[in-house]
């Protein structure tokens, strides 16, 4: 199958799926057909802002349609704020999409957590990603805690890498989910916290979105259920 990803958003991110993309069907043996295009992170941050759905969905269209002209099979947003707008874009898009959001709440139900803490942009922490994480309770920073995990997430994903004084805010943003709000994990719904956490110890169990969606593309990918 030829994977259509929607990528820019960032790019870091964009690099992230595509190695792990990479690596799977190279230990699967497997020829990976892949088209990436480049979509613009400052257009999904002020539409995101603006609770523009729609709008977004119709700037998505265009890059769905190229890949479709790329003789792509499915479409990919690699992004989990992109994913506030998923349900218009799956409307109009002339691609059956992989979708993020059912994927993540299936992972969790069969993880079978208690209660999970979430870190990522304001209003995929505060909505549960949309509303879609159903299968546990959800917990996220609070009041300035809040505020700052935001704040540092975004400015980490426009620019595309980590400051290391932004490692620990997430290490310790995660940590007092963890302790003070019994959350049993963390889940990493902002698509570049892998900047932050992947090849760390930060001290409890976190789960990147951005892999679980990985894996179902290239369950996708090979033909497996």
């Amino acid at each position: 199958m030829h994977i259509g990803l929607i990528g820019g958003i960032g790019p870091a991110a964009t690099e992230f799926y595509y190695r792990g993309l990479v690596r799977a069907h190279a230990s699967a043996v497997r020829p990976l057909e892949l088209t990436i295009v480049h979509a613009d992170t400052r257009e999904l941050l002020r539409n995101f802002a603006d609770g523009a759905a729609q709008k977004q969905a119709q700037s998505f269209l265009k890059f769905v349609e190229r890949l479709q002209a790329a003789g792509a099979d499915t479409a990919v947003v690699t992004s989990m704020a992109g994913h506030f707008c998923i349900k218009e874009l799956d409307a109009i898009s002339p691609l059956p999409l992989v979708n993020a959001i059912p994927e993540l709440n299936a992972f969790l139900a069969r993880q079978g957590f208690a209660r999970i803490g979430l870190l990522g942009t304001r209003t995929v922490m505060e909505t549960g990603l949309y509303g879609g994480i159903t299968a546990t309770e959800f917990v996220h920073p609070e009041g300035d805690d809040l505020d700052t995990t935001h704040a540092n997430y975004v400015a980490m994903a426009t620019a595309g890498m980590v400051t290391e004084e932004q490692r620990a805010i997430f290490f310790s943003m995660g940590r007092k989910l963890c302790t003070e709000q019994g959350a049993d994990a963390v889940v990493l719904v902002g698509t570049d916290l892998f900047l932050a956490f992947d090849g760390h110890d930060c001290g409890y169990r976190a789960i990147d979105s951005a892999q679980v969606h990985i894996d179902a593309l290239v369950r996708t990918s090979l033909g497996e259920s």
